[in-house]
C-alpha cells in the first residue's frame, strides 16, 4: 500500500494524514475537496486557511466552531462591520487563534470582498478561475505538493486586491480543500467518488 493511504479500521482506504482523530476523518470523508461556491462560503474557507498558517489544519478544525460564533458565521457584511473593540473581545477569546495581524486581516479582507461585489465580481469566481484544466492531480509519483502555478497565480492576484494571509502555500490548501483540484491521494476512496 502506499505511503499515502492507509487502511482504516472501518476497512476503507482513504488518505492517511486525517490519522485516528474521527473529527479529521470526518472533514477528509464528508468535506474535503467538495466544491465550495458563494461568496460568504469562500471567504470563511480563505480565512480559517490563513488562520491555520504555520499551525496544523486540526488545530483550527477542533475550533471552528469558535471561530463561527467569533465571526459571524463569516457573513463577509457582518464581519466588515467588526470595530475596534471586536477585536480587543477576539483576542479575549479562547475558542481562536489569538492572533491579532490575522484577525484584522480577516476583517479587512471581508471589506475586500463587498468591495469586488460592489463592482459586481464574486470572490468565489475569482478564486474558480484560478482552477486547473486538470482537476485530478497525477497518480504517477504521487505527492501532496505545497503549491503549484495555479496558487501562485491566485496568490499574486488576491495579494494585489489588497487580500492578507494568502500566500501560495494557503492558496494550495484552499484549492485541495474546495475542490478546485482532486488531491486525494490515488487509492483513496474519496479520490473517485469526487472525480
Amino acid at each position: 500500500m502506499s505511503e499515502h493511504i492507509h487502511k482504516y479500521d472501518d476497512g476503507l482506504k482513504r488518505c492517511r494524514w486525517p490519522g485516528k482523530d474521527a473529527l479529521y476523518i470526518d472533514y477528509h470523508d464528508t468535506e474535503w475537496g467538495v466544491p465550495v461556491f458563494g461568496d460568504d462560503e469562500m471567504f470563511e474557507r480563505i480565512a480559517l486557511e490563513g488562520f491555520q498558517a504555520g499551525l496544523s489544519w486540526i488545530t483550527i478544525l477542533k475550533r471552528r466552531d469558535g471561530f463561527r460564533k467569533a465571526f459571524k458565521n463569516f457573513e463577509v457584511k457582518k464581519v466588515a462591520k467588526l470595530t475596534e473593540a471586536d477585536i480587543e473581545k477576539m483576542m479575549q477569546n479562547e475558542s481562536i487563534i489569538r492572533n491579532r495581524a490575522k484577525i484584522i486581516s480577516t476583517i479587512n479582507n471581508a471589506n475586500l470582498v463587498l468591495d469586488l461585489q460592489m463592482q459586481g465580481i464574486s470572490l468565489s469566481d475569482v478564486v474558480w478561475s484560478f482552477s486547473p484544466q486538470k482537476k485530478m492531480t497525477s497518480t504517477k509519483d504521487f505527492q501532496w505538493r505545497a503549491t503549484s502555478p495555479e496558487s501562485d497565480a491566485m496568490s499574486k492576484e488576491l495579494k494585489k486586491l489588497g487580500f492578507g494571509f494568502v500566500g501560495s502555500t494557503t492558496m494550495y490548501a484552499l484549492m485541495q480543500a474546495t475542490g478546485l483540484i482532486n488531491d486525494h491521494a490515488p487509492g483513496c476512496f474519496r479520490r473517485s467518488e469526487l472525480s
